[in-house]
């Protein structure tokens, strides 16, 4: 496997995403939590669906 192969499948990348604005929104609405901006972590790995840990641990659930 490639540092730049597509590792995260397209459920994965949803969920990535989806829960990444929550997380982000945390920070500017309501609860105002600081750990919320992990969430830009989530939103970019489910956008570029590639994920340096899954790579690490050799998970990949894109489907070939």
């Amino acid at each position: 496997m490639k540092l730049f192969d597509i590792n995260v499948g397209a459920n994965d990348a949803f969920l990535r995403i989806f829960a990444g604005l929550i997380l982000l929104a945390f920070v500017f609405v309501g609860l105002k939590m600081t750990w919320g901006w992990i969430g830009i972590i989530l939103i970019v790995t489910g956008a570029t669906r590639r994920c340096p840990a899954y790579l690490m641990a050799g998970i990949n659930t894109q489907r070939h």
